[in-house]
């Protein structure tokens, strides 16, 4: 690849991060993110420099959701973009996101990406950067056996998992991954909840400390989402903290959207707690963009996507001294 930037499989950070102690919190805003500057490609280059991004979900009843997420992820910077999902909705994803090439699996009679599509997937993560799986996956059953057969063999991409590919961690065990493993996980508290194996109500009360377990434990990128989300690496000391957004984020699809931006940030050369830090945030202030154009509730999840762009750009640009 030829981004300007691109990272290897470590994690970087952001200028005077490495000093602060274990444990410290780290509020993301403006000025962290301008120090910690996402990868740029080439002036002149084309998509195949930009990154590619794989959006595997969808069930029969959920196409919308690999839709936000596929869009999210081009929003986000992707150059190029593959999606697969259940052969019964590929039709109906292909139209919404003319953008992307779109593979349809070998699903179940109940509309469900099947064990049987594994060696696609695999086959398709060839030559991307980043592979997201969730958007859309309510079968924890189905998903936790596709992941299975699926997440190991996976190399060299960042993997990010959301909503029910997360079943796979319990299924495969704590410190199962290898520490140079390339992993984001994107859980709310009640998905955090069964990670861990504990209740909601202890997930809620100290959400940065239990983003820190998870982050130990599964050796990836946690950023657990809420009313202020942490983003926590396996081996930094430092607890990412999201204060930006509103209540109206809290609607059907928003997390299938954040999930998308991290995917694209990826696939554009952003290490995983870089992609994680950024896409939450973006996600963040997009939602307070709108909240200040149409009202602090109802505007939709599609919506957010359409701000990332100026965002990024925004964001960007170094304030002159």
């Amino acid at each position: 690849m030829a981004n300007k930037g691109r990272e290897g499989t470590g994690t970087s950070k952001p200028e005077g991060a490495s000093r602060a102690p274990a444990g410290a919190t780290v509020i993301i805003n403006p000025a962290l993110l301008r120090r910690w500057a996402l990868p740029q490609p080439d002036e002149g280059g084309d998509k195949e420099e930009r990154g590619r991004a794989l959006v595997v979900g969808g069930e029969g009843e959920t196409p919308g959701a690999v839709v936000l997420a596929a869009e999210a992820a081009l929003r986000a910077g992707a150059g190029k973009l593959r999606v697969a999902v259940p052969r019964g909705i590929a039709q109906t994803v292909a139209a919404a996101v003319p953008e992307a090439r779109v593979f349809g699996l070998p699903e179940t009679g109940t509309g469900v990406i099947s064990g049987r599509a594994a060696g696609k997937i695999v086959e398709l993560a060839g030559g991307v950067q980043c592979v997201l799986v969730g958007p859309g996956m309510i079968d924890e059953r189905a998903a936790e056996s596709l992941m299975k057969k699926v997440l190991p063999r996976i190399k060299g991409a960042t993997v990010i998992l959301d909503a029910a590919a997360l079943a796979c961690l319990k299924a495969s065990g704590r410190n199962s991954h290898p520490r140079d493993s390339r992993i984001v996980l994107t859980p709310n508290a009640d998905e955090m909840a069964g990670l861990l194996g504990e209740s909601i109500s202890s997930i809620k009360r100290d959400p940065p400390a239990c983003a820190r377990r998870a982050a130990r434990d599964f050796r990836a990128v946690v950023a657990l989402k809420g009313e202020e989300t942490s983003i926590v690496s396996p081996d930094g000391p430092e607890i990412y903290l999201n204060r930006a957004g509103n209540v109206g984020l809290a609607t059907s699809g928003s997390g299938d959207v954040l999930a998308g931006l991290v995917a694209g940030l990826a696939a554009r050369g952003a290490e995983p707690l870089r992609a994680a830090v950024w896409g939450v945030y973006l996600h963040a202030r997009a939602g307070d963009k709108l909240a200040q154009r149409v009202g602090p509730l109802g505007y939709l999840a599609r919506e957010l996507s359409r701000e990332v762009p100026r965002l990024m750009s925004e964001l960007s640009r170094r304030k002159r001294s």
